[in-house]
């Protein structure tokens, strides 16, 4: 497990709901079954906040491919279930593959939550991603011992914003020190003032937060920046950020309300310094 936005990032979108079985026709059927055991019960584990259940089913020696050990994973999860506690966790198997006692496991894993900021605005949190889990057999019991994201969106969209069609763009791999723009696109609602940022920060624990710039949005509802990628050995987040409001005159009096508000993030892989990858974007 692991994404998002870090708080939300990071992490924990299980739920075994279906099962592509290509490439273990040299395997035990109680190989597979214990396989979507541990990941079922992932799921389980999570939807419930049980931490020390949802832990075990990980090896003591994890590290996933953004460098996190249990140890840190573990401080991110607590993070995460402390601040949204109730994320329902979804996953799809697309393929399994055994090497020896090792398995790859590739899963498109979702999450959905709703997220209310006041009696009159709602909020609400999803996010996707493709995903490959490792295992490996370790006396006899399967365990998640890595994975890695190969793709990652998260959304966290209040009031108007949660109907408004808001399009982040932003390439999946890159090389480190390479430029690429992340381009925010979206019509705001009628008779609203937008303003928006564009934003992008290393993954990693604890969290810094971006800086954001917040501009008007262009007439052309198009706003684009420029990044250069980190040569950190560190994969990377865009964050967008949107604001609406309305004005209410009355009485000569000019009065501002806030009617929406909301994040898109997505995760932009950066291959390692002096490794090469032969991956598309």
């Amino acid at each position: 497990m692991k994404k998002f936005l870090y708080i939300l990032i990071l992490s924990l979108f299980l739920s075994l709901t279906a099962f592509a079985d290509n490439n273990s026709a040299n395997y035990s059927q109680k190989d597979i079954r214990s396989i979507k055991s541990v990941l079922n019960s992932q799921v389980r584990y999570a939807n419930r906040t049980n931490f020390d259940k949802f832990i075990s089913t990980y090896d003591k020696d994890y590290l996933n491919a953004d460098g996190f050990d249990l140890d840190t994973y573990s401080k991110l999860v607590k993070d995460l279930w402390s601040t949204y506690d109730n994320i329902k966790y979804g996953i799809k198997i697309k393929d399994i593959d055994f090497n020896g006692d090792t398995a790859e496991v590739k899963l498109v894993e979702t999450s959905f939550a709703n997220i209310p900021v006041s009696k009159k605005m709602n909020g609400i949190l999803k996010s996707e991603a493709n995903s490959i889990y490792y295992l490996k057999k370790f006396d006899g019991k399967w365990k998640v011992y890595s994975d890695k994201v190969l793709d990652e969106r998260t959304s966290m969209l209040y009031g108007e914003a949660i109907n408004t069609d808001i399009k982040l763009s932003a390439p999946h791999v890159v090389d480190p020190n390479y430029e690429y723009t992340a381009t925010l696109e979206f019509t705001p609602p009628k008779d609203t003032f937008a303003i928006a940022s564009i934003a992008k920060d290393k993954v990693e624990y604890p969290q810094k937060q971006a800086k954001e710039v917040f501009r008007k949005m262009p007439e052309d509802n198009i706003l684009e920046r420029l990044f250069i990628a980190n040569s950190d050995n560190a994969n990377e987040y865009v964050v967008a950020s949107v604001g609406f409001t309305k004005a209410d005159i009355k009485d000569l009096s000019l009065k501002l309300s806030l009617t929406g508000f909301g994040y898109q993030i997505i995760r932009v892989n950066v291959n390692k310094v002096n490794e090469e990858k032969n991956v598309k974007e």
